[in-house]
Formats: C-alpha cells, structure tokens, sequence
C-alpha cells in the first residue's frame, strides 16, 4: 500500500462518504488478529461492490468481504488488511419460485430473516450452521462451516445451485443457474464454499429449498463407556433410519450444554445431568414416521447396553438441538485460551477417540469430543491462560491430532486457535503438494491478490 494514500478520503470519491465508515471505534470491530482495516465499505449493490474492487486492484489494497463477522478468526492472520467490505447492505430476495423449489438471495441476508421468509411459504433451507441469529447467506457459504442437518440434507455444495461473484479485476461473474437440474458450464461457485472470500466477493447464492417437515422430534440415550456409544452408532447406521442429526458427546461437553442451559433458562434434558456418553437423534417427517424412528431408535439403544433412552420434550429438543447447531461458537470461547480441531475419518473407532482424549489427558487440560455422522468429529482442548507453557500444550494437542488425521489418510481443520498455535500448525502440517493446484486457483480468480492474500496457509 502507498504509505501516502488517505484509503478512506480516496474511497469516498469512488463510492461516496456515506458508504464508508473510518472512526477507530468501528475499525477495531473489524479487526482480524489484532490487525486492523484502514476503511470500512458498506456497499449496497452489485455495482458498488464491483467499484471498491477495482479501486483497490488498482491502488493494490487488500480486501476482505464480510458479513456479521461471527467467523473471523476462520483462517490465518492475513498478510495485509486495507479495505473491510461490508456485505450486508445487499439483502434482497432477488428470485423464488416455491414450486420449483429455487431461491436466488443476496449475500447480506442473514439466515434468520430467510429462515422466516421461507417458513411463511412451508419451506426451508437446511443451513443450520453456527452464529445462526447473525449469520449471513455469503457469510455462511464463504466459511464452509457445517450445518448441523449435514446427515440428511448433505453440506452446502449439496443444495448451492449456483452464484454470482465479483472476482479479483472487478468483473461481474455468475456460476450455476436458478434451476437444480443446471448442465451450463462448470460448478465454479463451489469453489467459493470454504474459500474464506480470498477468491472473490459473493453477492449473490441460488438455492434448492426443501418442503417444511410436519413436525421432529428428539432422543438422548447415555452409555457409561464410548465402546457402548458407538456400538449404538453402528447399530444406528446399520437400521438406516431417516435421521437429521446423530451426535455423540462426550462428558465434558454434556457438562458444557448443561450449564449453558441451566444458565439461560432453557429446558435441560436430564440425561445431561450424568457424567456419561451421550448420544442425540433428532428426525423429522410426519407424525407417524416420527414415532416409528423413535421406537426404534430406543430398541437399539437397549441392544446397545445402554438405557433405552427418552423421546425428548418439545422445548427440550429445540434447546439441545440448537445447542448443537451452535457447537462451534461456544466450544471455541470455553475456555481462555482453546484449539479446537475438526477432524475427518473414514470412521470414527475406538481406537482414534481413545488416543485423541489420551493426548489431552497428557496437558491435565478438560477436554471436548463431538462425534457426528460421516466420520466427522470435532474435538477442543481448553487452557485457563495463553501462559508460554499453555500455548505449548495447545500446539502439541493440534499437531498431535493432525498427525493422527494424516496417519488414517483423513482430514484435519483448525477451526479455531491463539495466533501462535495456528501459525504453528500451518508450518508444521502444511503439505506443499497440494499448494501449486491451491495457486493456480487462486491466480485464475484472483490474480492481483486483491483478497486478503495470507488468509489460507501457502500466502492464499
């Protein structure tokens, strides 16, 4: 950046002063690791976005699209951070067609608003991701982050039909189309799933929706040992019942719901109060179907040695069913100082569960386990403090853990971490082979590295 460039004052000729905001108060809210834009832009059109693009290719600033910001410290510490580009001024229903099932939305439109919007009509759209009462549409995408009814409805790329993009010369780009059977050209805007905005600016998601279920409903068994929980799972799988969400937490995190809970007011399940492994099945569709799977989801829970469980209450489902939903924002703020790690297997065993909870046993620190469907398992560790000796337990667990993924040919993510740990990380388990097809990627959408170049690992 051109030390002697007034970023806010020069913005203002390209867009105009009401669309940019320079108080220090407002920057700090933006800030990203401690570093700080020198302007934030709140455009509101497809336009004014495209404007504040090429001013800063031009001027070669670097740029990061936002939403609520309830996912910042997805990422690494990026390189450089001129501009902060607030995207929620664009949040309008641009198309939707209930009979065929499409929707086209801005980017700025925060999940709840459309979650309303859709229910009015007996639709819905299965993005029950973490942050929900903040979240944007472009946000949620950008993040990659998982919803929590992934088990039935599949993740993002599963019902994402198509895209509108500003990419990194300023250009107006569009992806897929308003219809979910689309063969006209390549599926680009998927790239844009977990691309953390370094490839271009979303302004517009094309969605498949889905009919609203009659009703749902909930049960929670416990197990006095995680070999019990998870014959259960199998079992679960093996009965290939209709379900939602399947969740397996380990004691500390029924503590950690529990006390979030009792702390707010809402109902808590019982089932909580053990100091056990639990295990959560929520399931939807009409009145008759709800009862059959909770019968025999209570049938083999008993063959599985564990209590036959309960079909929750209403207010007790929605408690501990949104509770999972938001996993990732409270396991992440549980402590001080915390890491937490998705993880990725071709199963989740025993064995794999046994050596992550005995590598935090190691640090005397409390740990997390979430099991969820597909092999995916989200696991945090928590420190009291970011002392030297801490940080360095943190790395050794996240590294411990991301071996273990390689080592089972899966996959691992830190989700989140102390700056430090993460620049650790990404030293220690970066594998350079997959960084020339990461660049290359990169160059095509972005080639002036005008988004927030160092938000993924390799200078991306």
């Amino acid at each position: 950046m051109t030390a002697t460039l007034d970023v806010p004052t020069r913005l203002a000729e390209v867009i105009g002063s009401k669309r940019v905001v320079a108080a220090v108060e407002e920057l700090d809210t933006y800030a990203i690791d401690g570093l700080r834009p020198s302007a934030i832009v709140r455009p509101v059109s497809t336009e004014e976005v495209m404007e504040v693009v090429r001013f800063a290719q031009t001027e070669k600033l670097a740029i990061l699209p936002l939403g609520s910001r309830s996912k910042c410290d997805l990422g690494m510490t990026p390189d450089r951070y001129d501009i902060a580009l607030d995207m929620t001024g664009l949040r309008e229903i641009a198309h939707y067609d209930p009979g065929d099932l499409t929707l086209s939305v801005d980017a700025g439109m925060p999940l709840r608003a459309l979650e309303t919007y859709l229910q009015q009509r007996g639709q819905f759209l299965p993005l029950a991701v973490p942050c929900f009462e903040s979240a944007t549409v472009g946000g949620s995408i950008s993040s990659g982050i998982d919803s929590a009814l992934r088990l039935q409805y599949g993740g993002a790329r599963d019902f994402v039909i198509g895209a509108e993009f500003i990419d990194g010369t300023g250009q107006f780009c569009k992806s897929g189309g308003r219809v979910v059977k689309n063969v006209t050209g390549y599926d680009l805007h998927k790239l844009l799933i977990g691309s953390l905005g370094t490839l271009g600016v979303i302004t517009r998601v094309n969605f498949r929706t889905y009919p609203l279920p009659a009703i749902s409903g909930g049960h929670v068994t416990c197990f006095g040992k995680l070999q019990e929980a998870l014959v259960f799972k199998k079992a679960v799988e093996r009965s290939g019942l209709a379900l939602a969400n399947f969740e397996i937490l380990n004691p500390h995190v029924a503590g950690m719901i529990r006390a979030i809970l009792s702390r707010a007011g809402e109902a808590v399940s019982p089932e909580l109060e053990r100091a056990e492994w639990c295990a959560y099945s929520a399931f939807e569709g009409t009145e008759e179907v709800v009862s059959r799977i909770g019968r025999e989801i209570e049938n083999a829970a008993r063959g599985s040695a564990g209590a036959p469980g309960r079909i929750l209450e209403p207010a007790e489902d929605v408690a501990l069913g949104g509770m999972l939903r938001e996993s990732f924002e409270w396991l992440r703020w549980g402590s001080p100082a915390s890491a937490l790690c998705r993880l990725v297997f071709t199963q989740a065993t025993e064995m794999l569960l046994t050596e992550l909870l005995q590598l935090a046993g190691s640090t005397g620190f409390e740990s997390a386990v979430i099991v969820r469907a597909a092999g995916i398992l989200y696991f945090a560790i928590f420190a009291e403090s970011e002392s030297e000796e801490a940080i360095a337990a943190l790395q050794t667990v996240t590294n411990g853990a991301m071996a273990l993924a390689r080592r089972e040919n899966g996959h691992a993510t830190l989700l989140h971490a102390p700056s430090t740990v993460k620049r650790n990380a990404a030293r220690v388990n970066f594998s350079p082979s997959q960084l020339a097809m990461q660049q290359r990627v990169k160059a095509a959408f972005d080639p002036s590295g005008v988004f927030v170049p160092g938000r993924v690992v390799g200078g991306i």
